[in-house]
């Protein structure tokens, strides 16, 4: 049975999605499991997986249209069934309850305009017996018979222009295996030969699809971000790119930078993992306690808890906290909701699982919405303070630096401390200096003294 691929709803608020990219060729044969395409929204993009084993029948939507939650983006069908090929883009929903990969019945409409008659069945006995002794897939026969019908002359003509075709033995079988009509691929081998390379470049498009043209690269190398070539903007990048312009174009931004002494959250850190260093999966980190930290600062401060749409301040009673998690892809900022209620172990466990998620590329809409403040972690580097940009909508950005052990004046004596800078942006529409500063202050004592975080 046939089975109609559906924009999946990937988060409760989701609407609409786009089809970023198609992972096989139309035509091409399927595992259950194979990322057939990808999913862009306004957040994220995800790859969707094939629900069963078949052939890619059909592409419907193509790559860069945005169509509703439920249209029918394509069609897996098994190999030799008798179904039609559906005409346009489909942005209607899907059948109540729809997803991506649910089964739908069997379609029984004659064959479009153009395409092979054997896609719909239509063979003499005669044709279907010459078929099978000549090993000629039915399915890429063109019938010329009445009404289309595949007749055994038509099976002949097939089975002389494949004997024509040059084509690498080990392509052939792959293009074989993959259910390919060898006569629509492009040979680029020696005398326009077909090679293992063009029959990947049709299975695998997306590995082709970058062009880069000044790197020396062939065109069949996909482009890699460590040399120089020429990328679309698109995909993730796209999206990042247009949240960033949004925000510097839709707030007033402003950065307040200060120092903080957390050598005593080092220190209950190292006892924590001292603690537990028995247990292989036990993790703690700076960031769970800044976390903690940030999401007791906000209560206390809770107007730099808050929202703006451009008409309206919401100030939030939860804390949604963003954490930034840095990808090959780009930076992608889930959202660890109710931070607030949480304690310091379990901030660690919710946020280990976000970032988990975000590099397996398992995220939805929802993991990624709803926050109120966001945390950017650049403690791995070299960076003391940088200028983070606001999420869009949202009051403030803590960006954090690197924790650096220096000489510090205490009670009249030079001693080391670990220091970590803290760089606060803020919607100077939203809110103001002095109050964002007092939030920071709330937050560099809490981290000099972590036990304020126990009431």
């Amino acid at each position: 049975m046939s089975i109609e691929l559906a924009m999946p709803k990937l988060g409760l608020t989701m609407k609409t999605g786009k089809v970023s990219k198609w992972f096989v060729a139309e035509g091409a044969a399927v595992k259950q499991g194979d990322d057939l395409f990808e999913v862009e929204t306004d957040k994220i993009t995800n790859k969707v997986e094939s629900p069963a084993d078949g052939v890619l029948f059909q592409i419907v939507v193509q790559p860069k249209q945005e169509v509703s939650v439920g249209a029918v983006l394509g069609i897996l069908a098994q190999p030799g069934e008798n179904i039609a090929r559906v005409d346009g883009a489909s942005d209607s929903p899907a059948s109540s309850g729809s997803e991506a990969g649910a089964p739908k019945p069997e379609k029984t409409n004659a064959p479009a305009a153009g395409q092979p008659s054997g896609t719909s069945g239509i063979a003499s006995p005669a044709a279907r017996r010459l078929a099978r002794e000549l090993g000629i897939d039915l399915g890429c026969v063109t019938g010329t018979g009445p009404d289309g019908r595949i007749v055994e002359g038509d099976v002949r003509a097939r089975h002389e222009l494949v004997g024509k075709i040059r084509i690498t033995p080990l392509a052939a079988a792959v293009a074989a295996k993959a259910g390919l009509d060898i006569s629509t691929l492009t040979g680029t081998g020696e005398g326009g030969k077909i090679v293992r390379e063009d029959v990947d470049r049709v299975l695998h498009p997306e590995k082709f699809a970058a062009a880069a043209q000044s790197s020396g690269l062939s065109s069949g190398q996909p482009a890699s971000a460590d040399v120089p070539c020429s990328v679309p903007m698109e995909g993730m990048r796209k999206i990042i790119a247009d949240n960033m312009m949004g925000s510097l174009q839709n707030s007033a931004q402003l950065t307040l930078v200060s120092e903080a002494d957390v050598t005593a959250c080092v220190d209950v850190i190292n006892d924590f993992k001292s603690r537990n260093k028995r247990n292989k999966d036990f993790r703690l980190s700076m960031n769970d306690v800044l976390i903690l930290a940030v999401s007791k600062a906000l209560k206390k401060h809770p107007r730099m808890n808050a929202t703006f749409d451009g008409a309206t301040i919401t100030r939030h009673a939860e804390v949604h906290m963003g954490v930034a998690v840095a990808l090959p892809e780009g930076l992608m900022v889930p959202v660890l909701h109710n931070a607030d209620r949480l304690g310091l172990l379990d901030i660690a466990k919710e946020a280990r699982l976000l970032a988990g998620r975000a590099r397996t590329g398992e995220l939805t809409p929802d993991d990624m919405g709803g926050g109120t403040f966001t945390i950017t972690n650049m403690a791995h580097s070299v960076v003391d303070f940088f200028t983070p940009i606001l999420k869009p909508g949202e009051t403030g950005i803590l960006g954090v630096g690197r924790v650096v052990e220096k000489p510090v004046i205490r009670s009249g004596a030079i001693v080391a401390r670990s220091m970590m800078g803290l760089s606060l942006t803020f919607d100077h529409q939203v809110e103001d200096g002095a109050a964002a500063a007092e939030f920071l202050k709330t937050l560099v004592e809490y981290l000099a003294e972590p036990a304020l975080l126990l009431f």
